[in-house]
């Protein structure tokens, strides 16, 4: 009954004025409902799209019942996946696309399909999110209009109408996080943007946006061997970043660092990327005090020798950050003996020096001549073990032990982090015993080998001299048997 009044309503309305081409605009018009008063500021009306273009229906019809029949193609308001099939009428064709002058991609709605979006909602009849879902429906302007819901300033809420809905989201990934927008608010890009700064990272720039996909999917910005060239993508570009003064040359560094080439060489996602130590939604540069905390997560003994050593303290002291003092920060290399000593590539002569903080420069030297004596000692071992082994000769149990020798040398580096001469012999006295017991097990095992060589020639000149002498005997023997016959 209701709809039956709305109509005549309508009808009575409609039939006392003049209609032009749009009868569908001006009828609503008079009737001041909400989506035609948001369709005056639409995109598509500025471009002449027509309410029938979207919803069917014969617009220059001044008969109601004509104009929204099935005869005419009305179709109604859209439902589903038929909003987003209905945007793709023009969206997915590039000569339509042209006719109105525009340069938009025309595969939103391909991606969009194949995007974490693109599944199937909990009624399993139509995708996550639709068209309207993010763009909104009769007052949808450029998404550089600050009006849009997906400019930069906009688009953080409207992802979040969403991703900070706990009911919500607990039908699609119970596991996701919903304080996304809470942290990211928290972070540099998301004060920024509170700002007004518009250049700054927000949801679209790191996930994209028709495209978007799972963290986990190879193929999604954020994975975890993307996620460099992803961040890359703004800090390595010099005159992009140039008003926020901060290098731009991370990715270059992080690229050669013993990190990037574990993750993007080597392809190991344990290594950490640039959201490991920054963060992700709540990305900020890590602080003097919070460096240590974040290397720690991962080098935990380290962090963990360091913070009872005596360079804790002088480096709070100092107000040096701990871990990026000695090892960089995005140009961090393998941590191999020459870093540690009184040379100077070295580390430690950065502070100490004979004549400034001389039992530290002593203790660097020990510290050096020691890692390099088991690093010297292992290959020596390495070497007569391989050469061994070549040889033929047992010498397994012996090329077990030596792992220890290999394990003490790691341990070793591990316990430089203590600073504390004597608890760093311990372990590199340890690896030393090792390395000599296989030394002199692989040697012995060698000098056997040319021993049996030396016994073996002795043994095989023997048996020759033998087999010679038993030879021109029997032929003595022959020839006085012939002597005697003719005799």
């Amino acid at each position: 009954m209701k709809r039956l009044a709305a109509i005549s309503a309508l009808l009575v309305v409609c039939a006392s004025y003049s209609f032009g081409a749009d009868e569908c605009v001006k009828c609503h018009q008079l009737l001041g409902d909400k989506p035609t008063q948001l369709f005056k500021k639409d995109i598509h009306a500025s471009k002449g799209v027509s309410c029938a273009d979207c919803h069917g229906g014969n617009p220059r019809s001044d008969d109601m019942e004509r104009a929204m029949s099935k005869a005419a193609g009305f179709i109604g308001v859209p439902k589903g996946d038929a909003i987003s099939e209905a945007c793709a009428k023009c969206h997915a064709d590039e000569a339509k696309m042209k006719s109105y002058g525009s340069a938009l991609p025309v595969n939103q709605w391909k991606t969009l399909q194949t995007s974490v979006h693109g599944k199937l909602a909990v009624a399993g009849k139509e995708h996550i999110a639709q068209c309207t879902t993010c763009h909104g429906a009769h007052g949808i302007v450029s998404a550089k209009n600050p009006a849009s819901p997906v400019h930069p300033l906009n688009v953080v809420k409207t992802c979040a109408t969403c991703h900070s809905n706990a009911v919500y989201m607990r039908s699609y990934n119970p596991s996701l996080p919903v304080d996304q927008n809470e942290k990211y608010r928290t972070s540099v890009h998301g004060m920024r943007n509170a700002k007004g700064d518009t250049k700054v990272a927000e949801c679209a720039s790191c996930h994209g946006a028709h495209d978007i996909r799972s963290a986990k999917d190879l193929k999604s910005k954020v994975y975890a061997t993307n996620l460099p060239a992803t961040c890359g993508s703004c800090h390595s570009n010099a005159e992009y970043m140039k008003e926020y003064d901060i290098p731009t040359d991370q990715l270059e560094k992080f690229s050669s660092s013993v990190h990037g080439i574990a993750l993007l060489q080597k392809h190991d996602l344990g290594a950490p990327a640039c959201n490991s130590c920054h963060g992700n939604h709540a990305a900020t540069p890590p602080g003097v005090e919070s460096i240590s905390k974040v290397c720690g997560t991962c080098h935990a003994l380290n962090a963990d020798l360091f913070s009872a050593s005596p360079h804790k303290r002088a480096f709070d002291d100092l107000q040096l950050p701990e871990c990026e003092t000695c090892h960089g920060n995005h140009e961090i290399v393998a941590a191999t003996n020459e870093l540690l000593g009184t040379a100077p590539e070295a580390t430690c002569g950065r502070c100490h020096s004979e004549e400034d903080n001389a039992k530290g420069f002593q203790a660097a030297a020990l510290m050096r001549l020691l890692a390099d004596s088991l690093e010297s000692g292992e290959q020596q071992a390495q070497r007569l073990v391989d050469e061994a082994e070549q040889k033929g000769m047992e010498i397994s149990e012996a090329k077990y032990k030596l792992r220890d020798a290999r394990q003490a040398r790691l341990e070793a580096r591990t316990m430089v982090h203590a600073f504390d001469s004597d608890k760093f012999s311990d372990v590199i006295g340890k690896g030393l015993t090792v390395a000599s017991t296989v030394h002199g097990e692989a040697q012995a095992a060698v000098d056997e080998y040319y021993f049996r060589r030396v016994g073996l020639g002795i043994a095989t000149l023997i048996i020759s001299v033998l087999v010679v002498s038993l030879y021109l005997t029997i032929r003595r023997i022959e020839k006085k048997q012939q002597k005697a016959t003719v005799l």
